[in-house]
């Protein structure tokens, strides 16, 4: 594997989830990979969960690793071609790209959408071109369009949780106060639909009308904008919040309804809930739950860690 960025890069999903899983109930079995490797993780915008568990990932499978946030500790970068560089920008993401590539084994970039202009958020040109101009395996560690560590790490969390053989799995829009990417939703949907395909989940995406999301992330998703309908007989819920794709980056209602709590989750299977943090309590999801038994946050970002050591681990061996 040289490129994690989505779940077409995964040969086979199921697997690499059972990775995942050895490798949590024995972390250092392949410490000898990542000897004298290096690993660079690039941050654009802030991180705690992706930053840490990555971090750790890598250094249980034996390597070292330089962190650099470029928003605040680097040049500001030009992506163009053909530009001449006599305003603000001081390094062409050529250069920058290809020195990291020499310093490091594998890179992991994160970076956020504007949320102003669709076309140019979808493109997903800055990640692309540090993937063109490094020379190095590269993981996403967040682009604008897709999340797939969280979304790796959230499968491994419903296989490890799940009571029965093929779980109904809900993702459920949540109110938010500002506008927030689709990234995550996108992600897990792409993620959840493929293992649908395979027969491993019934899959419902549930959200008020507006904030659809772009049908390349959906396709077999069972879609709904009753949210009770959706919820029942539920074994996951998945909270998140998004922007209007549609109406590209904007806040379409006030949310009012929509925040899961117990009356809520007493139409499901006893489900168990997620949400890929931060969370903003009492807003997207009701502290009760969070506090509660059905919360499975703290596994779910528990299990970054060992989704973020199955690519690293699939990266090294590829070396």
């Amino acid at each position: 594997m040289r490129l994690f960025s989505s779940v077409n890069d995964v040969t086979n999903v199921q697997q690499l989830v059972q990775e995942a899983l050895a490798l949590k109930g024995n972390p250092y079995a392949h410490k000898h990979l990542g000897e004298n490797k290096t690993l660079g993780l690039v941050f654009l915008n802030p991180s705690l969960r992706t930053r840490l568990s990555t971090q750790k990932a890598a250094l249980n499978l034996g390597m070292n690793v330089m962190v650099m946030n470029l928003d605040k500790e680097g040049w500001a970068l030009e992506t163009q071609d053909g530009v001449i560089m006599n305003g603000t920008t001081v390094e062409h993401i050529r250069e920058a790209a290809a020195v990291m590539g020499e310093y490091c084994d594998i890179l992991g970039i994160r970076s956020f959408p504007k949320l102003q202009d669709r076309e140019e958020d979808y493109s997903e040109d800055l990640f692309n071109k540090f993937v063109k101009f490094c020379a190095v395996p590269v993981v996403s560690l967040e682009s604008a369009t897709r999340h797939p560590l969280q979304s790796l790490a959230d499968l491994v969390t419903i296989q490890e949780n799940k009571t029965s053989a093929k779980p109904k799995v809900v993702l459920t829009w949540a109110p938010h106060v500002k506008p927030l990417p689709q990234a995550v939703p996108n992600s897990f949907a792409e993620w959840m639909c493929k293992a649908q395909s395979e027969g491993l989940i019934d899959f419902v995406i549930t959200h008020p009308a507006g904030y659809e999301l772009s049908k390349d992330f959906t396709q077999g998703a069972a879609i709904t904008h009753n949210q009770n309908e959706a919820l029942k007989d539920a074994d996951f819920v998945y909270v998140k919040n998004w922007s209007s794709y549609k109406e590209y980056g904007r806040i379409l209602s006030d949310g009012k309804g929509w925040m899961l709590d117990h009356s809520r989750l007493e139409q499901t299977n006893n489900a168990k809930v997620m949400h890929c943090l931060p969370v903003r309590r009492d807003l997207e999801l009701s502290a009760e739950i969070l506090d509660g038994p059905h919360s499975i946050v703290i596994k779910e970002a528990s299990n970054r860690v060992w989704a973020a050591q199955a690519v690293l681990k699939n990266m090294l061996e590829s070396l």
